[in-house]
Protein backbone atom coordinates (compact mmCIF):
# COMPACT_ATOMS: atom_id res chain seq x y z
CA UNK A 1 0.00 0.00 0.00
CA UNK A 2 1.55 3.76 -1.25
CA UNK A 3 2.01 5.79 1.79
CA UNK A 4 0.33 9.28 1.40
CA UNK A 5 2.48 12.48 1.47
CA UNK A 6 1.53 14.93 3.95
CA UNK A 7 0.13 17.81 2.65
CA UNK A 8 2.71 21.19 3.56
CA UNK A 9 1.27 23.75 5.59
CA UNK A 10 0.17 26.36 3.93
CA UNK A 11 0.14 29.93 4.39
CA UNK A 12 -3.40 30.42 6.74
CA UNK A 13 -1.30 27.84 8.60
CA UNK A 14 1.86 28.97 9.29
CA UNK A 15 0.20 32.10 10.61
CA UNK A 16 -1.39 30.78 12.84
CA UNK A 17 1.34 28.50 14.13
CA UNK A 18 3.78 31.72 14.28
CA UNK A 19 1.11 34.02 16.16
CA UNK A 20 1.62 31.37 19.03
CA UNK A 21 5.16 31.88 19.18
CA UNK A 22 6.71 34.88 18.42
CA UNK A 23 6.63 37.34 21.41
CA UNK A 24 6.76 41.03 20.13
CA UNK A 25 3.25 42.32 20.47
CA UNK A 26 2.88 44.19 16.69
CA UNK A 27 4.43 41.34 14.90
CA UNK A 28 1.46 38.56 16.95
CA UNK A 29 -1.14 40.33 16.09
CA UNK A 30 -0.37 40.07 12.54
CA UNK A 31 -0.18 36.43 12.24
CA UNK A 32 -2.95 36.25 14.63
CA UNK A 33 -4.88 38.13 12.17
CA UNK A 34 -4.25 35.80 9.81
CA UNK A 35 -4.62 35.79 5.82
CA UNK A 36 -7.30 34.88 3.34
CA UNK A 37 -8.56 31.79 2.46
CA UNK A 38 -6.66 29.60 0.03
CA UNK A 39 -9.94 29.82 -2.31
CA UNK A 40 -10.58 33.33 -1.63
CA UNK A 41 -11.65 34.60 -5.34
CA UNK A 42 -9.00 37.96 -5.96
CA UNK A 43 -11.80 40.65 -6.16
CA UNK A 44 -12.74 39.15 -2.81
CA UNK A 45 -9.31 39.30 -1.19
CA UNK A 46 -7.90 42.54 1.03
CA UNK A 47 -4.87 43.63 -0.26
CA UNK A 48 -1.59 46.10 0.15
CA UNK A 49 0.81 47.03 -2.25
CA UNK A 50 4.30 47.25 -0.94
CA UNK A 51 7.56 48.69 -1.89
CA UNK A 52 10.55 49.48 -0.39
CA UNK A 53 13.86 51.46 -1.22
CA UNK A 54 17.16 50.35 0.66
CA UNK A 55 20.45 51.04 0.87
CA UNK A 56 21.40 48.27 -1.10
CA UNK A 57 20.20 44.65 -2.65
CA UNK A 58 21.88 42.49 0.07
CA UNK A 59 19.41 42.28 2.67
CA UNK A 60 22.46 40.91 5.38
CA UNK A 61 24.25 44.13 4.45
CA UNK A 62 21.76 47.23 3.78
CA UNK A 63 18.92 48.06 5.11
CA UNK A 64 15.42 50.01 4.22
CA UNK A 65 15.74 53.49 3.91
CA UNK A 66 11.61 54.16 2.93
CA UNK A 67 8.32 52.63 2.77
CA UNK A 68 5.09 52.90 0.77
CA UNK A 69 2.21 51.11 1.20
CA UNK A 70 -1.41 51.31 -0.06
CA UNK A 71 -4.09 49.16 0.51
CA UNK A 72 -6.40 48.60 -2.59
CA UNK A 73 -9.13 45.89 -4.14
CA UNK A 74 -9.57 45.28 -7.77
CA UNK A 75 -12.21 47.41 -7.82
CA UNK A 76 -10.82 50.61 -6.77
CA UNK A 77 -7.36 52.11 -4.87
CA UNK A 78 -8.26 54.58 -2.00
CA UNK A 79 -5.51 57.14 -2.26
CA UNK A 80 -6.11 58.43 1.10
CA UNK A 81 -5.33 55.39 2.74
CA UNK A 82 -2.07 55.41 1.46
CA UNK A 83 1.19 55.53 3.84
CA UNK A 84 4.95 56.49 3.18
CA UNK A 85 7.49 55.77 6.15
CA UNK A 86 10.68 57.61 5.29
CA UNK A 87 13.64 56.14 7.98
CA UNK A 88 17.06 56.84 8.98
CA UNK A 89 18.76 53.35 8.22
CA UNK A 90 20.83 51.17 10.85
CA UNK A 91 23.80 50.83 7.64
CA UNK A 92 25.13 53.55 5.93
CA UNK A 93 23.27 54.93 2.81
CA UNK A 94 26.11 54.46 -0.72
CA UNK A 95 26.66 56.18 -3.25
CA UNK A 96 24.36 54.20 -5.60
CA UNK A 97 21.76 53.85 -3.42
CA UNK A 98 21.62 57.83 -2.97
CA UNK A 99 22.26 57.72 -7.36
CA UNK A 100 19.26 55.36 -7.66
CA UNK A 101 16.40 56.96 -5.08
CA UNK A 102 17.63 60.54 -4.66
CA UNK A 103 17.22 60.12 -0.59
CA UNK A 104 19.97 61.80 0.78
CA UNK A 105 22.40 61.24 4.04
CA UNK A 106 20.51 64.83 5.07
CA UNK A 107 17.08 63.99 4.37
CA UNK A 108 17.83 60.48 6.83
CA UNK A 109 19.53 62.28 9.57
CA UNK A 110 16.50 63.42 11.66
CA UNK A 111 14.26 60.53 10.01
CA UNK A 112 12.46 57.62 12.48
CA UNK A 113 14.38 54.55 12.99
CA UNK A 114 11.99 51.26 11.90
CA UNK A 115 11.42 49.94 15.01
CA UNK A 116 9.33 53.31 15.29
CA UNK A 117 7.52 52.79 12.70
CA UNK A 118 7.08 48.59 12.92
CA UNK A 119 3.74 48.94 14.56
CA UNK A 120 2.29 51.52 12.28
CA UNK A 121 3.31 49.06 8.85
CA UNK A 122 2.71 45.93 10.35
CA UNK A 123 -1.00 47.30 11.63
CA UNK A 124 -1.27 47.89 8.10
CA UNK A 125 -0.42 44.56 6.30
CA UNK A 126 -2.49 42.57 9.16
CA UNK A 127 -5.09 40.61 7.65
CA UNK A 128 -4.56 41.69 3.86
CA UNK A 129 -2.28 39.99 0.97
CA UNK A 130 0.95 41.90 0.29
CA UNK A 131 1.31 42.60 -3.31
CA UNK A 132 5.04 43.74 -4.59
CA UNK A 133 7.34 43.73 -7.81
CA UNK A 134 10.03 41.23 -6.70
CA UNK A 135 9.34 39.62 -3.51
CA UNK A 136 13.24 38.90 -2.92
CA UNK A 137 13.28 42.86 -1.57
CA UNK A 138 10.25 43.31 0.34
CA UNK A 139 10.16 39.58 1.36
CA UNK A 140 14.05 39.23 2.32
CA UNK A 141 14.10 42.81 3.86
CA UNK A 142 11.17 42.86 6.04
CA UNK A 143 12.62 39.54 7.73
CA UNK A 144 16.52 40.98 8.15
CA UNK A 145 15.29 44.46 9.36
CA UNK A 146 12.97 42.69 12.29
CA UNK A 147 15.73 39.99 12.94
CA UNK A 148 17.93 43.10 13.50
CA UNK A 149 15.85 45.45 15.32
CA UNK A 150 13.35 42.91 17.26
CA UNK A 151 14.55 39.38 17.37
CA UNK A 152 12.00 38.17 15.34
CA UNK A 153 11.52 36.39 11.94
CA UNK A 154 8.63 37.16 9.31
CA UNK A 155 7.76 35.44 6.40
CA UNK A 156 4.22 36.46 4.59
CA UNK A 157 2.22 35.76 1.99
CA UNK A 158 2.75 37.62 -1.41
CA UNK A 159 1.30 38.25 -4.95
CA UNK A 160 4.64 39.24 -6.61
CA UNK A 161 3.18 41.04 -9.91
CA UNK A 162 7.20 40.37 -11.35
CA UNK A 163 6.60 36.59 -10.64
CA UNK A 164 3.15 36.68 -12.22
CA UNK A 165 4.80 38.49 -15.78
CA UNK A 166 7.65 36.32 -15.74
CA UNK A 167 5.20 33.19 -15.47
CA UNK A 168 2.68 34.20 -18.36
CA UNK A 169 5.51 34.83 -20.51
CA UNK A 170 6.96 31.60 -20.16
CA UNK A 171 3.48 29.82 -20.85
CA UNK A 172 3.00 32.38 -24.09
CA UNK A 173 3.04 30.23 -27.43
CA UNK A 174 5.66 32.63 -28.60
CA UNK A 175 8.35 32.12 -26.32
CA UNK A 176 10.57 30.34 -27.76
CA UNK A 177 10.21 32.05 -31.11
CA UNK A 178 10.99 35.11 -29.20
CA UNK A 179 14.20 34.09 -27.29
CA UNK A 180 16.27 36.13 -29.74
CA UNK A 181 14.41 38.83 -27.96
CA UNK A 182 14.54 39.26 -24.27
CA UNK A 183 11.44 40.20 -22.61
CA UNK A 184 11.42 42.84 -19.49
CA UNK A 185 9.72 41.52 -16.69
CA UNK A 186 11.12 44.93 -14.65
CA UNK A 187 8.05 47.22 -12.88
CA UNK A 188 7.82 49.93 -15.88
CA UNK A 189 8.53 47.39 -18.90
CA UNK A 190 5.75 45.40 -17.77
CA UNK A 191 2.97 48.52 -17.00
CA UNK A 192 4.34 49.45 -20.83
CA UNK A 193 2.41 46.01 -22.06
CA UNK A 194 -0.67 47.11 -20.36
CA UNK A 195 -0.81 50.58 -21.55
CA UNK A 196 -0.23 52.18 -18.31
CA UNK A 197 0.66 55.27 -17.72
CA UNK A 198 4.78 56.04 -17.03
CA UNK A 199 5.86 57.17 -13.19
CA UNK A 200 9.20 58.27 -11.77
CA UNK A 201 10.64 54.92 -10.55
CA UNK A 202 12.73 54.51 -7.01
CA UNK A 203 10.06 56.29 -4.78
CA UNK A 204 8.71 53.62 -2.16
CA UNK A 205 5.11 54.91 -2.46
CA UNK A 206 4.84 55.66 -6.17
CA UNK A 207 6.23 51.61 -7.01
CA UNK A 208 3.29 50.41 -4.60
CA UNK A 209 1.07 52.58 -6.24
CA UNK A 210 2.31 51.36 -9.79
CA UNK A 211 2.66 47.70 -8.56
CA UNK A 212 -1.36 48.04 -7.34
CA UNK A 213 -2.30 48.73 -10.41
CA UNK A 214 -0.03 46.37 -12.74
CA UNK A 215 -1.77 43.80 -10.46
CA UNK A 216 -5.42 45.24 -11.51
CA UNK A 217 -4.32 45.15 -15.23
CA UNK A 218 -2.81 41.27 -14.94
CA UNK A 219 -5.72 40.14 -13.89
CA UNK A 220 -8.13 42.27 -16.19
CA UNK A 221 -5.99 40.95 -19.11
CA UNK A 222 -4.43 37.03 -18.01
CA UNK A 223 -6.56 36.16 -15.00
CA UNK A 224 -10.22 36.79 -13.95
CA UNK A 225 -11.53 37.77 -10.08
CA UNK A 226 -12.76 34.45 -9.55
CA UNK A 227 -9.22 33.47 -9.64
CA UNK A 228 -8.31 31.76 -6.00
CA UNK A 229 -5.41 33.69 -4.38
CA UNK A 230 -3.65 30.48 -3.76
CA UNK A 231 -2.98 30.59 -7.79
CA UNK A 232 -0.95 33.55 -7.48
CA UNK A 233 0.40 34.11 -3.97
CA UNK A 234 4.04 33.19 -3.32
Amino acid sequence: MALRRARAPGWPEYLADRAGRVRYPPLQAYFAAGCPAPDTPIAEAPLVALDIETTGLDPRRHAIVSIGAVPFSLARIPLRQARYWLLKPYRELTATSVTLHHITHQEVENAPDLVEVLPEVLGLLQGRLAVVHYRHIERGFIDAALQHRVGEEMRFPVIDTMSLEARLHRQSPWARLRRWLPVSIRLQASRDRYGLPSYQGHHALVDALATAELLQAQVATRFTPHTPVSALWS
